[in-house]
């Protein structure tokens, strides 16, 4: 059984009598599954959610775009009982031969907008829907209007360190509500933070989060910049692509156990895009938008010198030959780190 909550009716019916979900559910086999989209809209259903798993065995999946309603005081979370699980947009493996970096990189792989007729039409749509269903619908914010011209200036910090002072003054609001306004970006899942990860004693590590959003195609939509995207843009979409790719493989294939980036405040800045760690071991990973390799480009992965634990430095360039340094990094074309990254074989020191 399916049960969509977006459908106005269905709504409105459980909206005015919460018992009827109940209803429903005896009358079916015990141990039936039962799908609740958009669970988000009725938190109060988890009671009845809860109370036939336990009876009569049922399993649910409880899909859903905003976990903000569901955090707020009182909602039932099911005792533990519920694995929380993501779904990403289209990655390289699933598209297989349709596969287009500068497709990706320029409309985004949210499977709504990747199978459009036009891609450029959806995925503006896409966003005014989310104003209009998340934000507005749900009254998730006082300032509607404010926080639609917020997106477009958070939408220039796509994989930057987020410095709250900073946006706030770019957004002209108040530094509380630039806190807000990013919690609610986060949790009706549309951004990610990744922290920074200490690594070096009596060195001046940045300590702030970097800010990703979770698809290429939305940071350009809610700027209304949907054209190819240009060698400056370029690079932050490929780093903030990379990102979404590892975060999916970390939640679909446990690819590793923990992940942040790596920099070293001024004089000398230095930063390394991505340590994965598993186990006791480190990959570094710093993603150029190049596609010729140039030895400044690696100048973030030297500086972590003889790290401990460290299986492998790379830096992933869009150029077409796999190379290697004298002092030991791999210097990797994009779909030869893919191919690696689908393959679980990072950890594989060749």
């Amino acid at each position: 059984m399916r049960i969509d909550l977006l459908d106005l009716q269905v709504y409105q019916d459980l909206l005015a009598d919460p018992g009827l979900l109940g209803r429903k559910l005896r009358a079916l086999t015990p141990g039936s599954t039962i799908v609740l989209d958009e669970i988000q809209r009725l938190p109060l259903l988890l009671n009845e959610v809860h109370r036939f798993m336990e009876g009569q065995g049922h399993r649910f999946v409880l899909c859903g775009s905003s976990a903000r309603k569901l955090k707020k005081q009182g909602t039932n979370l099911l005792a533990g009982r519920a694995v929380r699980r993501f779904m990403f947009p289209f990655l390289p493996a699933e598209l297989g031969g349709d596969f287009d970096l500068e497709e990706v990189l320029r409309y985004g792989a949210l499977p709504v907008v990747w199978q459009a007729a036009d891609k450029a039409d959806t995925l503006v749509a896409y966003v005014q829907m989310y104003l209009k269903e998340e934000i507005q619908a749900e009254a998730l914010v006082r300032n509607l209007p404010g926080f639609a011209r917020f997106l477009p200036v958070l939408a220039l910090f796509h994989a930057q360190v987020l410095n709250l002072s900073s946006l706030a003054r770019d957004a002209g609001v108040a530094r509380a509500t630039v806190q807000g306004y990013l919690e609610i970006a986060e949790d009706t899942l549309i951004t990610f933070k990744l922290p920074s990860f200490p690594l070096k004693e009596k060195v001046r590590e940045r300590k702030h989060p970097k800010l990703y959003w979770v698809d290429p195609g939305l940071p350009r939509a809610v700027r209304g910049a949907l054209g190819p995207p240009g060698p400056e843009e370029k690079g932050s979409l490929l780093e903030g692509w990379v990102a979404v790719v590892l975060r999916a493989y970390k939640e679909y294939r446990k690819l590793f156990d923990d992940w942040g980036y790596w920099s070293v405040n001024l004089p000398s800045r230095k930063e390394v895009d991505f340590l994965l760690r598993k186990g006791e071991e480190k990959v570094a990973i710093e993603v150029k938008s190049a596609d010729r390799f140039q030895k400044s480009h690696a100048s973030g992965l030297r500086a972590l010198g003889d790290l401990p634990g460290l299986a492998r430095k790379i830096l992933v360039y869009l150029g077409r030959d796999r190379q290697k340094t004298e002092d030991g990094i791999e210097i990797l074309p994009l779909q030869t780190f893919l191919q690696e990254v689908d393959q679980g074989g990072l950890w594989e020191n060749p």
